[in-house]
């Protein structure tokens, strides 16, 4: 890593597919815990006041919204079809972040974070899962 005065800081290793790893495994660890988790145990409970932003219905949009957070995010972890995965949860984090907070950023105090977990998968859909992955191992 190289700093604009040309310091270059030697006690961590240069490596993108480390980084990769970082990230996949923060982001998708967090959105697993924080909402695939509580989607994967309480599904019945939810599934009768789950927001419905594109009018496909409460159970389909709870559904989309599991296959994201409960199963997309440990496939991003793995680095098994991580670029599917990362599309899946990108797909509806932006649906959340236009249709439920209405692109908020500040007023709900929820659209930033939306944005930092968007930000996050479509880094790893661009970029890939790295070298440390199920992806890499299959080729």
């Amino acid at each position: 890593m190289r700093w604009s005065d040309g310091v270059k800081l030697r006690l961590l290793p240069e490596s993108s597919d480390l980084a990769l790893l970082l990230m996949r495994l923060g982001f998708g660890l967090s959105l697993f815990l924080k909402h695939g988790l509580e989607k994967l145990t309480g599904y019945s409970q939810m599934a009768t006041h789950f927001p419905n932003p594109l009018g496909i219905g409460m159970h389909a949009s709870l559904a989309y919204a599991l296959l994201s957070d409960g199963i997309c995010s440990v496939l991003v972890m793995l680095g098994c079809a991580t670029r599917l995965a990362a599309l899946v949860i990108g797909i509806n984090l932006a649906v959340v972040f236009f249709f439920v907070h209405h692109a908020a950023f500040f007023r709900d105090g929820h659209g930033e974070l939306v944005v930092l977990y968007l930000t996050g998968f479509v880094a790893i859909l661009l970029a890939g899962a790295g070298r440390y992955s199920i992806d890499n191992r299959l080729g």
